[in-house]
Formats: structure tokens, C-alpha cells, sequence
């Protein structure tokens, strides 16, 4: 209670900026505007809030809206496209690596109060394309610069979300780029009492998740569930548009208080690297994600979405806002993200036993 006014004062700021970047015409502006409003404010020093409990709301909310998108013609397109998912996982684990590797390389001496193992740990994490708190904890585990990570994956995701929307509205506006309406959700309309038994399923696979320890639980698990009512022919309700604004608000700004006054004073030159690097990351991701569309015969757009180096949920509110296939979009970035997650962890004591001996 002692943070309400914070936390409320925090929302006003970012549903103002929303509201700014809706008339000015931006990409996402119910996210990138709370983003881009609450990180400025928090390095500043303002005393901006971020509440658990709204965050966890607006990821139920997303997760539950993108699972609208699996009826069963889409599902039969993402299993066929199966061959393609593997390839991107192996892409961004090995995209990871290198990234991870350029780091040690570039900041090793300034790192050297560090044990070997440590200062692998460090690079390893902060370069892997997974979830920021997961690969913290990981590295965590493993005697890394724990905050040297975390700004990592802050400064990678924010310029993934800034950069990639503003990328495909421009795409659109000169190529008029459109997705196959198949990919679209079968429901369309906010209907009751449909909403409230979507809701409290939704909300059961949350908390199923939750109890089971899994990472991310009231995205994943609402997401789940959605889809498995998407799949069974369930067509209750849509989410209403309104909702779904507020989802990304409050998601924008959980993302924009990372940005605290500290930040700026975290190894400047750490931050300069990870920002080139995570440029760099971006072009190619570009060309891999045009080169599997090639492959696959899906939209371009789609698959770079599907592959970017950015979070599941930023990428597909993105593809959702734009229209861009949705639900390739998200299981490309759902089925990264779970391998990511139980990979990456074997694969740095593989790259830590041969790299540390030699």
C-alpha cells in the first residue's frame, strides 16, 4: 500500500505517453510508449512502480489473446513448418554463443578479478537470447557479474522492441506488406459470458504452472490453455481490445523500470558492446528470417518476427498489432524459448570444461 501512489502515478504517466504515441501513429504504442516514458523517468530518478500482480495480469491477458490464434488450419501449418523451429532454435543458440564469446573477448581483461569460470559465465549468459530473469539466475548459479547480465538482456530487448516495430510499420507502409487471413483468430468479438469462463480457464492454467515451478507461468500457462480451447473448437469470446491495451501498458512499463539511474553508471562500455552486438545480432537475424521464408513459402515479415532476438511476448504483441501471423510467430519464439531454457545451462558446462582447461 505504501507504494500505491507510485504505482499509480507510474500508470498515468505511461497511459499519457500511450495516448501520445496512438496520435502520433507510432508501432505498439500501448506498449513502447509506457517503455519508453518509464525507463526515461527512471533514470532520471523518478519514483516510478511496477506491481507484481499487474505485470502477472497483463501476461495473462497476452498469453490468452495469442492462444485465440491456434485453430486447428494454423496448428497443422506451424507442425508442418517443424523443420524450420529446429533450425531457428540452433540458430539462436548458436548466435548466442558467439555473441557471448565477442564479449569475453572484447571486455575479458577488464573482467580479469574475475575467475575463468566466472567471466565465462558472464559473457555466456549475457549473449544467450533467452529471458532476462532466467539467464540471470542462471548465471547466478554459476558466479557471474549478475548485473553485468541483466543489463545485457535490458538493452538487447529494449532495442529489439523499438527497432523491429518501427521496422515492419515502415515495411508496411512502403510494400503493404499483409499476412494470409487464415492466420487470423476464429473469433473476433468480445462476447458474455464466453469472456468469463476464457477467463477462468485461462487463469486455472496459470495457476498450474505456477505450482508446478515452470518458468513465465501466467504467460505460458493461459497460453496453453487458450490454445487448447482454440484447438477443441471452443470459440467463446475474444479478448476486447481495451483489455488487451491495458495488458501492453503494464507490461511496457515492467520493462521500463529496469532502466533505474544505476543503470547508466553499469560498465558504460559494457553497455556500448551489448548495444553493437545486439545490432549486429538484428541484421542477421533479418537475413535468417528471410532466408527461412524463402524455405518455407511463409511471409517474410512473419518469419523475422519469428526469429528476432527479442522476448516472445514483445515480439508477438507486435505481430498481433501489425497483423503479421500470429501464431507462427509465437511458436517459433514459444518453442525457442523452452529450448533455450533447458539447453543452455548443459550447453556452458560443455563450453566451460573445454574452453577453461585449454
Amino acid at each position: 500500500m505504501k507504494r500505491l501512489p507510485r504505482t499509480l502515478g507510474t500508470l498515468l504517466v505511461a497511459w499519457l505517453a500511450a495516448e501520445l504515441c496512438v496520435w502520433l501513429g507510432t508501432p505498439i504504442p500501448w506498449m513502447l510508449g509506457p517503455l519508453l516514458i518509464t525507463a526515461l523517468a527512471s533514470m532520471a530518478g523518478a519514483p516510478t512502480h511496477s506491481a507484481n500482480l499487474l505485470r502477472n495480469m497483463g501476461q495473462w491477458v497476452i498469453g490468452t489473446a495469442l492462444g485465440l490464434y491456434f485453430t486447428p488450419q494454423v496448428s497443422a501449418l506451424v507442425l508442418a513448418q517443424w523443420w524450420a523451429i529446429v533450425l531457428a532454435v540452433v540458430w539462436a543458440l548458436a548466435l548466442g554463443a558467439f555473441f557471448g564469446l565477442w564479449l569475453q573477448r572484447r571486455h575479458g581483461a577488464e573482467l580479469s578479478h574475475l575467475s575463468p569460470r566466472a567471466l565465462l559465465a558472464t559473457t555466456y549468459f549475457s549473449g544467450s537470447i533467452g529471458g532476462a530473469s532466467e539467464m540471470t539466475m542462471l548465471a547466478e548459479r554459476y558466479g557471474a557479474r549478475t548485473d553485468l547480465v541483466a543489463a545485457a538482456h535490458s538493452m538487447r530487448l529494449v532495442m529489439v522492441v523499438i527497432a523491429v516495430p518501427f521496422g515492419m510499420q515502415w515495411a508496411q507502409s512502403q510494400w503493404g506488406l499483409t499476412v494470409d487471413a487464415s492466420l487470423l483468430p476464429g473469433t473476433r468479438l468480445a462476447q458474455w459470458p464466453g469472456l468469463l469462463w476464457l477467463g477462468l480457464l485461462t487463469a486455472l492454467g496459470g495457476w498450474l504452472m505456477l505450482k508446478m515451478g515452470r518458468t513465465n507461468p501466467w504467460f505460458m500457462g493461459p497460453l496453453v490453455a487458450s490454445m487448447a480451447l482454440t484447438l477443441a473448437g471452443w470459440e467463446w469470446s475474444a479478448v476486447p481490445t481495451a483489455l488487451s491495451n491495458a495488458a501492453q501498458l503494464v507490461l511496457g512499463v515492467s520493462l521500463g523500470i529496469r532502466f533505474r539511474r544505476e543503470f547508466v553508471k553499469t560498465a558504460p562500455r559494457w553497455l556500448a558492446s551489448v548495444a553493437w552486438g545486439s545490432a549486429l545480432m538484428m541484421g542477421v537475424s533479418l537475413l535468417f528470417g528471410m532466408a527461412l521464408a524463402w524455405g518455407t513459402g511463409l511471409h517474410p515479415a512473419t518469419m523475422i518476427l519469428g526469429t528476432a532476438p527479442g522476448g516472445i511476448t514483445e515480439m508477438a504483441i507486435t505481430a498481433k498489432v501489425l497483423q503479421l501471423g500470429v501464431p507462427v510467430v509465437t511458436a517459433f519464439q514459444v518453442c525457442r524459448l523452452v529450448a533455450v531454457l533447458l539447453m543452455v545451462g548443459p550447453l556452458f558446462g560443455w563450453v566451460a570444461r573445454r574452453m577453461i582447461k585449454a
